[in-house]
C-alpha cells in the first residue's frame, strides 16, 4: 500500500475545501486505508477552527467526517470494481451525532468504513475521536456520479 493518502494519490490537484490538497485555506483531510475495510485520517486542529475556547466547531467536524466518510466510499468502490481510479463521488445524506465536545487540544483521529455497498453507492458509518473518547459519530450514503454531473471527473 502507498504511503500517500488517497487524496494525494487519486486527486492532487484537488481543491475542496474538507480534502482538497491544493486548497491551502482548507482542513486537507488526509485519509488511509488500513486493512480491509478500515479508513483512517488524523488531523490536527488550530485555534481557528473552534466554536469555543479549546473545542472544535461542529462544522468543522461535520467537514471532516463528510470528506472521510466520501473517500471511504470512493476508495471500497474502486476495489469493488478492480479499478486502478477510484469514482467521482457526491454525498446523497448525511447524518452526525455530536456526542461530546471536540478538544482541540491534540490530534482529531476518524475512522470509517462502508456498511453497505453496491456497483454505484455505499453506505458509510464512522466515528471521530479526540483524547481517546468518541466525540462524534456519522452515518452517509455516497453515491458515484455519471458525466454530465458537475463533480464528475472531479479527480
Amino acid at each position: 500500500m502507498s504511503d500517500l493518502s488517497l487524496q494525494d494519490r487519486y486527486a492532487p490537484q484537488g481543491g475542496c475545501f474538507g480534502c482538497g490538497p491544493v486548497n491551502e485555506h482548507g482542513l486537507q483531510v488526509k485519509s488511509y486505508a488500513r486493512g480491509d475495510d478500515d479508513v483512517v485520517a488524523t488531523w490536527r486542529p488550530k485555534k481557528y477552527h473552534e466554536a469555543f475556547a479549546g473545542m472544535l466547531s461542529g462544522g468543522i467536524i461535520g467537514t471532516l467526517m463528510d470528506c472521510h466518510s466520501n473517500w471511504t466510499a470512493a476508495y471500497h468502490l474502486m476495489r469493488r470494481a478492480g479499478a486502478d481510479r477510484p469514482p467521482s463521488m457526491v454525498t446523497a445524506d448525511y447524518a452526525i451525532t455530536l456526542r461530546r465536545p471536540t478538544p482541540t487540544d491534540g490530534p482529531v483521529e476518524i475512522l470509517a468504513r462502508p456498511v453497505e455497498i453496491s456497483d454505484d453507492r455505499a453506505v458509510v458509518e464512522a466515528e471521530l475521536r479526540a483524547g481517546g473518547k468518541v466525540c462524534a459519530t456519522s452515518r452517509g450514503t455516497f453515491v458515484a456520479v455519471k458525466p454530465g454531473h458537475p463533480a464528475y471527473g472531479r479527480w
